[in-house]
């Protein structure tokens, strides 16, 4: 027996088990909510951290963790897309210009990593890509005419029990029966198909003002938000507090204007508001306004002057500058100055999403 012997103490040892089981801690439970440009430098740690991040199953878990806005893919008439990242040393893509594509394109959309963009030649065809992978899937052709600035919204959900990306390609076209009908592509049946529901109206969507919110998608008219129900395909006419940009805070739909140096921000508390009996006191959007720093802000500027409104952060263009601004912390930054401003600008977020 070993009663009489003293235990020997290994701290060498006893550390480097404490080292190993706070590097497993940081693999297994921090990298998954990185963006996609910090994890590529995060494969430089080790050996161990660059097979793991190079895993189906890790960039699976990624793109159902990270869900931040990181920027936004940007493109002028004829160029080549560009990306402006809000933290260029954390966000960043490898090709910012898509020349993995397999023809030059307009960027239509985006959803969670995903990427919708129109080729400029033949029958224009759409791609679906992760800027990240620089994986792609060419769609088939619509039967219905798009037009020649289609109002497309892509819905991707990430989900933890569907490993393939399940989305949906959303198209509002003008119908021959004087009014706005809704073209569907579902990745899941690799197919177009046309809604029964007719929007009825001469109803005009601005480009590029999609957006999906639990279940429904919307978009910016000339005179009412047309929104889009997925599950019943029904369409409704929501009338807002104010034309503004719309977006996604809190799982709510917002509608963001400015005025000099007053950000007004409008939430879709109830959106039945219009079907319930005269004089009642329900009302559709409850409504906050922030004044900003009047040092940067001041002077009358048009509503439109909000481009994107997505978690907390507001991104503002002032004059031919770009803003954002944090509503939770309030920081002010400036993105962009005249050089770099561009009139498409797709708001992004850095995945690892795999087509």
């Amino acid at each position: 027996m070993d009663r009489g012997k003293k235990p020997v103490s290994y701290f060498e040892n006893r550390n480097n088990k404490i080292y190993m089981d706070l590097k497993d801690i940081i693999r297994e439970n921090t990298l998954r909510y990185l963006p996609a440009k910090s994890l590529r430098r995060c494969t430089s740690v080790c050996r161990d951290w660059k097979l793991y991040i190079s895993t189906p199953f890790f960039a699976h878990n990624q793109s159902n963790s990270f869900q931040d806005l990181s920027g936004f893919f940007c493109q002028s008439h004829l160029s080549l897309p560009s990306f402006l990242s809000l933290e260029p040393v954390a966000y960043g893509v490898p090709d910012p210009s898509l020349k993995f594509l397999p023809e030059p394109v307009d960027i239509r959309c985006a959803s969670n990593g995903l990427l919708c963009c129109q080729g400029r030649t033949e029958y224009k065809a759409y791609y679906i890509c992760s800027p990240v992978t620089q994986q792609w899937k060419k769609l088939p052709k619509p039967d219905a005419n798009h037009g020649s600035e289609p109002a497309l919204v892509l819905v991707f959900e990430p989900s933890l029990l569907n490993f393939v990306a399940d989305y949906k390609l959303i198209c509002a076209f003008q119908s021959d029966l004087d009014g706005l009908e809704f073209d569907i592509y579902s990745s899941a049946e690799g197919c177009w198909r046309t809604s029964g529901e007719i929007c009825f109206g001469n109803r005009q969507i601005v480009p590029c003002t999609g957006v999906y919110v639990d279940g429904i998608v919307y978009w910016q008219g000339r005179s009412a938000i047309i929104a889009f129900d997925l599950t019943s395909e029904r369409s409704t006419l929501l009338y807002s507090y104010s034309y503004g940009s719309l977006g996604k805070v809190n799982g709510k739909l917002c509608s963001a204007s400015i005025h000099g140096s007053k950000l007004t921000i409008a939430e879709l508390s109830n959106a039945y508001a219009n079907t319930m009996q005269m004089h009642s006191k329900t009302k559709a959007w409850s409504v906050k306004n922030v004044t900003l720093d009047n040092s940067v802000f001041a002077g009358p500027t048009d509503q439109e002057n909000v481009l994107c409104i997505k978690g907390e952060i507001v991104v503002i263009r002032l004059g031919r500058t770009l803003f954002s601004y944090n509503m939770k912390t309030t920081d002010i930054k400036q993105l962009a100055t005249e050089a770099d401003y561009h009139p498409r600008m797709i708001p992004y977020v850095n995945s690892l999403v795999e087509v």
